[in-house]
Order: structure tokens, then sequence, then C-alpha cells
């Protein structure tokens, strides 16, 4: 295990993870910053998983990985038997997976790129068999897997490409770059060389500054972990904090309550998280199921014309006008028992959406008072580094507790009423919707029947009929009109309908015929724009040749002009070449003796009888001193020996002239003695 530890340590202080990290930093990181640097590796690996795990779920994050492992083909070891065992590690950043996790990508990082980058196209997208009946859908996945196949040659024809060696030219390229950054740096650290020789003790002093700059580094690595100690330090004095008021909490809660009211509150907070537990979320959660499902369902459907769509939109007028006819049904088999049943429906449903409110409201009450706990932390906080505060002590403190709680008291009951009437005011408000949505979808499935039948407007009649009726009823209740002014009303009113269904009949032909006219132009239509579609993929084609073909020629036309430049700069060098060869030719045979000398053949010939002349002289004198090179060398020894000989006589003569010097000293010294 601490072999592993060391071998990923190194790899990220390597390129190019730079981390930074010693054996006791990596192993002090926490789960998070695991999990970060999982991440981090999994990104250099496969760029799309370069992102912040702060910023994603960690269902999602676990999810994530999972998946690209599973691409990378990475196995757990064999210590973690279980895969459920293996993702909740995952999850919740352990060491004990993560760690082998790390080395293995590690260890080999390039293989594991290259494998990424092929999953990205190789991966198979699987499509369930009912779609592939479609035509369209069924020629799509075969070009996909045709292109697939294509992907799979090039890559492999790439690699053998690779494999066979680099160009010449960068080799080249690469190796003149690296010898003059070489000439460079030999040149710079000889003339640090010889500045710091003339300096006294530059060998200690190199050693001195090379220690200064460790100590440099190792002090500032020292400060790095001296701050993240203070906020260590920091973080636990604030969960002391945290966990001293929620101790004094307790305590208070225990002085001022009693074991039943503890077990009630217990048995409530049991209840409340149960019923998340086991209704709410899961309802949730299967709502957010279905509608992900009916999405990807129509995610996954083939796009739809405008006449799929005005086909789906008469099934579902078809499908509501029977669904009301049912109701009717049914209200018209109307019994008691159903009646009582339908109301104790009714007031459940009821009671439970006031039960999912009120859950609603306690979790975000929570959330508040957790909140607000927080805020109490900062705020005591910051008072105890503030001097002079003053907090409350003692009676003062009661008193102040004591009108909070009368406070919170009347606001509780305040807002219990505001949830009520809003939870009323949101079940009108719905039922009103409800109605109003019914209301509109059968005037709708009227209004298609009126046009279907051909009797567009009758509901209008039909309602000013009841309204006139009902006007009708209340004046005779009013002025007590008799059944037969009624029936006269309703008379007139049938006749007036006839009229109207009389004058709008010819223009529901026209209508009719004019709906066969815009369906059959339609049709042609849409034919001619398939027709035009595919013509113009056809030209397109011929264009991207044409432009490819224009292409080539110009680079020919490029080519071929610089040939032509080239062949044209040759010929007038040879051109050149050839009037200097006649302009010779004619100096060397013009009789004129001076042209004769400016020609290039007199002149060269004239340079060499003046060099051989020269190599004559030079023979001869060659000759003569080595005639001559005995007796000067004996000459040489003769005078190098007078010389040494004259150079004796001279320290003879100097010793002489010393000790006659140091005689006549000592023989003044003698007379001096004998006259004392």
């Amino acid at each position: 295990m601490g072999d592993q530890i060391q071998f990923i340590v190194e790899k990220l202080n390597q390129e190019p993870f730079r981390k930074n990290y010693n054996l006791i930093t990596f192993d002090s990181l926490e789960s998070v910053q695991l999990l970060q640097l999982l991440n981090d590796v999994l990104g250099e690996i496969d760029p799309k998983h370069a992102v912040d795990i702060r910023e994603e779920l960690p269902e999602q994050t676990g999810k994530r990985m999972l998946s690209l492992l599973g691409i990378l083909k990475y196995k757990p070891p064999g210590s973690i038997s279980d895969l459920s065992a293996f993702r909740q590690g995952l999850v919740t950043g352990s060491k004990s997976v993560i760690h082998p996790v790390l080395h293995w990508l590690l260890q080999r990082t390039n293989e594991l790129k290259k494998r990424a980058y092929l999953a990205r196209f190789l991966v198979k997208l699987e499509v369930p068999a009912e779609f592939l009946q479609d035509d369209t859908v069924a020629d799509i996945n075969k070009q996909y897997e045709e292109l697939m196949e294509a992907f799979k040659n090039l890559h492999k024809e790439c690699e053998q490409l690779k494999t066979s060696g680099l160009s010449t030219a960068e080799i080249k390229r690469d190796i003149s770059a690296m010898e003059e950054e070489k000439d460079q740096l030999v040149k710079r650290v000889e003339r640090l060389k010889k500045r710091v020789e003339t300096v006294q003790n530059h060998q200690r002093m190199l050693e001195i500054a090379r220690q200064l700059r460790l100590e440099k580094e190792r002090e500032e690595s020292l400060a790095q972990q001296k701050q993240e100690q203070k906020n260590q330090l920091f973080h636990a004095e604030q969960r002391l904090q945290r966990a001293q008021l929620q101790l004094k909490e307790m305590h208070h809660a225990v002085v001022d309550s009693k074991p039943e009211s503890l077990m009630k509150k217990l048995e409530e907070e049991i209840n409340f998280n149960s019923y998340l537990v086991t209704e709410k979320i899961p309802r949730e959660l299967e709502s957010k199921k279905n509608s992900a499902y009916f999405l990807q369902k129509v995610v996954s459907e083939p796009a739809m014309s405008q006449s799929d769509l005005s086909v789906i939109e008469i099934k579902i007028n078809e499908v509501n006008a029977q669904i009301n006819q049912l109701i009717e049904k049914k209200m018209m088999k109307y019994e008691p028992i159903d009646s009582k049943f339908s109301m104790y429906r009714q007031q459940a449903s009821i009671i439970s959406r006031k039960k999912e409110a009120k859950a609603e409201e306690l979790q975000a009450a929570r959330e508040e008072l957790s909140g607000t706990e927080r805020q109490m932390l900062h705020k005591t906080s910051q008072a105890h580094e503030l001097e002079g505060s003053e907090v409350l002590k003692g009676d003062e403190l009661k008193h102040y507790v004591n009108k909070l709680r009368s406070k919170n008291t009347f606001y509780k009951k305040k807002r219990l009423e505001i949830a009520e009437i809003t939870a009323e005011y949101g079940i009108l408000q719905r039922t009103e919707e409800l109605l109003k949505q019914r209301h509109e979808a059968i005037q709708q499935q009227l209004q298609a029947i009126e046009d279907k039948k051909g009797i567009s407007g009758y509901s209008y009649t039909q309602e000013e009929l009841e309204r006139v009726s009902a006007v009708k009823s209340e004046m005779d209740e009013m002025k007590g009109r008799t059944l037969d002014d009624m029936s006269e009303m309703v008379k007139k009113l049938n006749a007036m309908v006839a009229e109207k269904k009389a004058s709008l009949a010819p223009v529901i032909k026209e209508l009719r015929q004019l709906r066969q006219m815009c369906q059959e132009l339609t049709q042609e239509r849409d034919e001619k724009k398939i027709q035009y579609d595919s013509c113009a993929a056809g030209l397109e084609s011929n264009r991207s040749t044409l432009e490819q073909e224009v292409k080539g020629l110009l680079e020919e036309c490029v080519q071929e002009e610089s040939n032509y430049r080239y062949i044209n700069c040759m010929k007038r060098n040879l051109e050149i070449q050839l009037e200097r060869a006649k302009e010779e030719m004619k100096a060397y045979v013009s009789p004129d003796p001076q042209k004769r000398r400016k020609a290039i053949r007199e002149q060269y010939t004239r340079m060499i009888l003046e060099q051989e002349n020269l190599g004559k002289k030079l023979r001869e004198k060659q000759k003569v001193v080595r005639e001559s090179h005995g007796p000067n060398m004996k000459q040489m020894k003769m005078w190098q020996d007078f010389e040494q000989l004259m150079e004796c006589k001279r320290e003879c003569f100097l010793k002489q002239q010393s000790q006659t010097a140091i005689g006549q000293v000592i023989q003044e010294g003698g007379k001096d003695r004998l006259v004392l």
C-alpha cells in the first residue's frame, strides 16, 4: 500500500498535474478533495470530464465516473467483491476505493487516453427493434455502422503511419534547434563561470545560495501548512461552538420538558420522516420518472408533419367526445351511494393535499430554522470577537425569551391561518382552472362537431335560445305570461335557426370543396418539394465536385507558372554564359595582342607561369636552407656555449668583488679595536 501511494504521489507531482504533494499532504486529503483529484485525472484522460464536482450532485458524479471507468474496462480489486460497496465508496470518496483507481489510471494514462478517444466513436448506440422497422431509421443506422467501420480502418492506417517513424526533416529541425539551445546554454554557463571565478570562495558561496533557496522553499511550504492548520483550527472551533450551542439547547429542552412531551416530539418527527420516505418522495420520484419517460418517448419518435399533427388532434377530439358521453351517461345513472363515495373521495383528496402542503411547510420551516441557527452562530462569534458588546443575562434574558415565545406562538397561529387560507385558495383556484379547461375543451369539441356536421354557429344559437328562454321564464314569472307566448317565441327562434341553417348550407358545401382542393394542393406541393430537394442535393454535389476540379486545376496552373519562371531563369543564365563563352572565343582568336591579354585563358596562363616561377624560387631557397642547416646549427650551439661561459665569468667576477669588500670591512674593524 505504501508503494502504491508513493507511486501516485510521484505521478501527481509530474506533468501535467503538478500537484506538489508529499505522503503526508496526500494522506490528509478529505473525501471531496480526493474525488476532485480523481475527476482531474479522468479529465486528463477524457476532456469531457474536466468539470468541478461541486457544481453537480454526488449521484451524477458517481454515475459519470462509473460510466467512464466501465468504458476504460476497470475492474475493482479482489478485496472489493460487492459492486454496490464499490459504488458507495466511489460516491463518498473512500480512500480504500479511490487509491487503487488512481494507481490503475496513472499506470496507463496514454493507453487510457487512446481508449477514451476511441470510445467516443466506437461505442455503438443501441436502437430498439421497433424503431428499426422504419425504413429511414434503418438506413441511418446502416450509414452509422458503415461510418464506424470506416473510422476503424482510418485509425489503423494512422497508427501504422505513426509507428513507421518520424520524417527526417522534422528530426533534423529538432536536432538543429537543440544544438542551438545547447550552444547558447554552454556560452551562458561559461560567462557565469568567468564572473564567479573572480570572486573569492565562490564554491562556498554557491553552496550557501543553494541552501538558502532550499530553506526558502521549505519556509513557504511550512507557512502553507501553518495556514492550513489555522483554517482547520478555525473550523474545529466553529464545530465546537455549534456543538456547545446544541448541548445548551438540549439541556434547556430537557429542563423545560417532560418525558411524555419528548416522546411525543420524537413520534411526530418519526411520523413526518416516514411520511416523506414512504409517500411523498416515492410519489415525486414516480412523477419525475414518468415525465422523463414521456419526454424520452417524444424525443425518440420521428419528426411529425402538419398532417400527422392534424390526425392526432382529430383522434384527441374523438376521445374527448367519448369521455364526455361516458360522463353524461354516468351522471344520468346517478345513485346516492356513489354520491356519498364521491364526497368522501373529495374530502380524502382535500386532506391529502393539505397533508402534502403541511409537509412542505414543515420542511421549509426546518430549512429556515437551520439557516437561522447558522446566522445565530455567526452573530455570536461576532459578538465574542467585538469588545464591549452587551449580552443579556439573568432576568433580562428570561424576559426577552418569554417575549419571543409569545411572539413566536402568535406568529405560528397566524402562519397556520395563512397556510390554511392559502391551501383553500389553491384548491379553489385549481378547481376553477379545471372547470375552465373543461369548459373550453367542451366548447372546442362542440365547435368541431358543428364544423364537421356543417352547422357552425348552432351552439351559439342554442345559447342564445337558452338565454332568451331564461329571460322569457323570468319575464313569465314576473308578468305572468302564458304558455302560448313561450311556444310562439320558441317557434320563432326555431324558424330563425332553420333560416340560418338554410343560408349556411351552400357556404358549407363550398368550404368542403375548398378543403379538398387544399389537401390536393398540399400533397402536390409536398411532392414538388421532395423533387426540388433531390435536385438541389444533386446540384450541390456536382458543384462541390466542380469546385474540387477547379481547385486542382488552379494548383496545377500555379505549379506550371513556377516551372515556367524557373526555366526562364535557367535560360537567361545559360544565355549569359553562352555570351561570355563567345566573347572569350573572339578574344582568344583575335590577332590583337591587347584583346588577347584580356582573355580569361591568357590571364590564367600568366597566373600559372607566375606561380610556377615562384615555386622554382622557393624550391631553390629550400635547397640553400637545407645545405646550410648543419653549419648554422653548429654555429648556434657554439654561440650558446660562449654565452654560458661568459655568464659563468660574470658570476665569478661578482663573487670576487663581494669577498674583497667583506675583507676590507673586517680589516677596518680590527684597526679601530687596536686604536681603542
